[in-house]
């Protein structure tokens, strides 16, 4: 089997995550400095087989795309340059910052490591890879 691969993409740091191999579940993988994001998944991709992108759309609450999706539109290029073979695809982001703050709330993450920002992007990439992989059962 595969995995699919899912991107919280920030113009510093960007939170990924990734399912099983049969896609049953997804977990968060790491948070990269987006200046190495290209050469991070050229060295996942030499253990791990990826069929799927998913990288967030950012939205306003009316629908309409804001600033940061020009840069992800250009990051999406940047991966279909280097990884032609792997279909990408965009789920909706909104409120997965705050929902992935409430997350480690809930699950008792002392207040500390809540304040780590790459954990948060992390952890929005891993809710941004749910919801895709629920509206795509």
């Amino acid at each position: 089997m595969s995995r699919w691969m899912a991107f919280d993409y920030g113009k510093k740091r960007t939170g990924i995550s990734v399912t099983d191999p049969e896609r049953i579940i997804a977990t968060g993988l790491t948070t990269i400095e987006t200046k190495n994001l290209i050469e991070f998944i050229k060295r996942y991709l030499l253990t791990e087989k990826v069929v799927l992108f998913v990288l967030g759309r950012t939205l306003h609450l009316d629908g309409t795309e804001n600033d940061l999706m020009k840069d992800i539109r250009a990051f999406e290029k940047e991966l279909i340059r280097n990884f032609p073979d792997i279909k990408i695809d965009y789920e909706d982001e909104r409120f997965t910052s705050k929902m992935a703050m409430k997350s480690l709330i809930e699950s008792n993450v002392p207040k500390k490591k809540r304040r780590n920002k790459a954990l948060l992007d992390e952890v929005s990439a891993t809710l941004i890879l749910q919801s895709y992989m629920r509206s795509n059962e």
